[in-house]
């Protein structure tokens, strides 16, 4: 059993950051956790959630409010919680490139293991990290601190730059050469993210799909690709984007 050390902290509207300790294994940017919400049967099924940051023991995700689970953890008090992880494969970390990450919404989350992880290996990082608008920013001076450049889009223009994250990438693709670009958030963000990349770029995307069980067995998060269905939970979440059938996919 893992400790939820403290009730979860607000951060942003509908946002929230858990704190959990007793983690023995280590995880890798990319890697996902499941947790039990509730008891029984209600709600039936585990909730998965990307790895905020993992240092030692400590644990940190970032959850957004969308339905009753996640009501659920956004209010309770500290306690052990029943969780499965880390699972799922990880981010490419390759050594002194230029490197550009791209964010929207909760999907930013990750990227910031990710983008500590670059860091270590002396990347340069260039992140851009996309909302809806202001007020579902979260955190932003720590994503600013593992970064060599940081830029905002809101879409109503609230904070930074108004805009699509797609608007900034365009404009930062064409006075940089990216050696790789990493992306996570709405599938419609990832597709656009993975077309208007030079063809050359590795993209690697991380998918939002909903993974009922976590290790492979319900079949419920397939991704279709060129190279057939692939389990999101267990061949993913990180993908080459390259290889992902976009149109195949539902948008959201």
């Amino acid at each position: 059993m893992i400790k939820l050390m403290e009730k979860p902290q607000k951060i942003a509207t509908d946002h929230y950051l858990l704190k959990l300790s007793g983690f023995t294994e280590n995880s890798k940017a990319g890697q996902f956790i499941n947790i039990k919400v509730g008891t029984g049967t209600d709600p039936l099924l585990r909730k998965p959630f990307s790895i905020f940051n993992h240092e030692d023991d400590l644990m940190e995700i970032v959850i957004r409010v969308v339905g009753k689970g996640t009501k659920i953890l956004s209010e309770i008090e500290p306690t052990q919680l029943d969780i499965l992880g880390p699972l799922g494969n990880t981010f490419t970390i390759p050594k002194n490139k230029k490197v550009l990450l791209i964010g929207g919404g909760v999907g930013n989350a990750p990227l910031y293991n990710l983008a500590k992880s670059l860091k270590k290996e002396g990347n340069t990082i260039d992140f851009i990290y996309g909302a809806k608008s202001k007020e579902f920013i979260y955190i932003p001076e720590r994503f600013e601190s593992t970064t060599d450049n940081f830029y905002i889009t809101t879409d109503d223009g609230t904070a930074g730059e108004k805009g699509f994250v797609t608007d900034k990438m365009k404009f930062l693709c064409e006075s940089n050469n990216y050696d790789l670009i990493y992306t996570c958030g709405p599938t419609v963000m990832m597709k656009n993210v993975s077309k208007l990349a030079p063809k050359e770029t590795l993209v690697e995307v991380s998918v939002e799909n909903y993974f009922g069980c976590g290790v492979g067995l319900c079949v419920g998060c397939t991704v279709e690709t060129v190279d057939g269905f692939k389990r999101a939970c267990v061949d993913g979440p990180v993908f080459n984007s390259k290889k992902i059938l976009w149109d195949n996919i539902a948008l959201h």
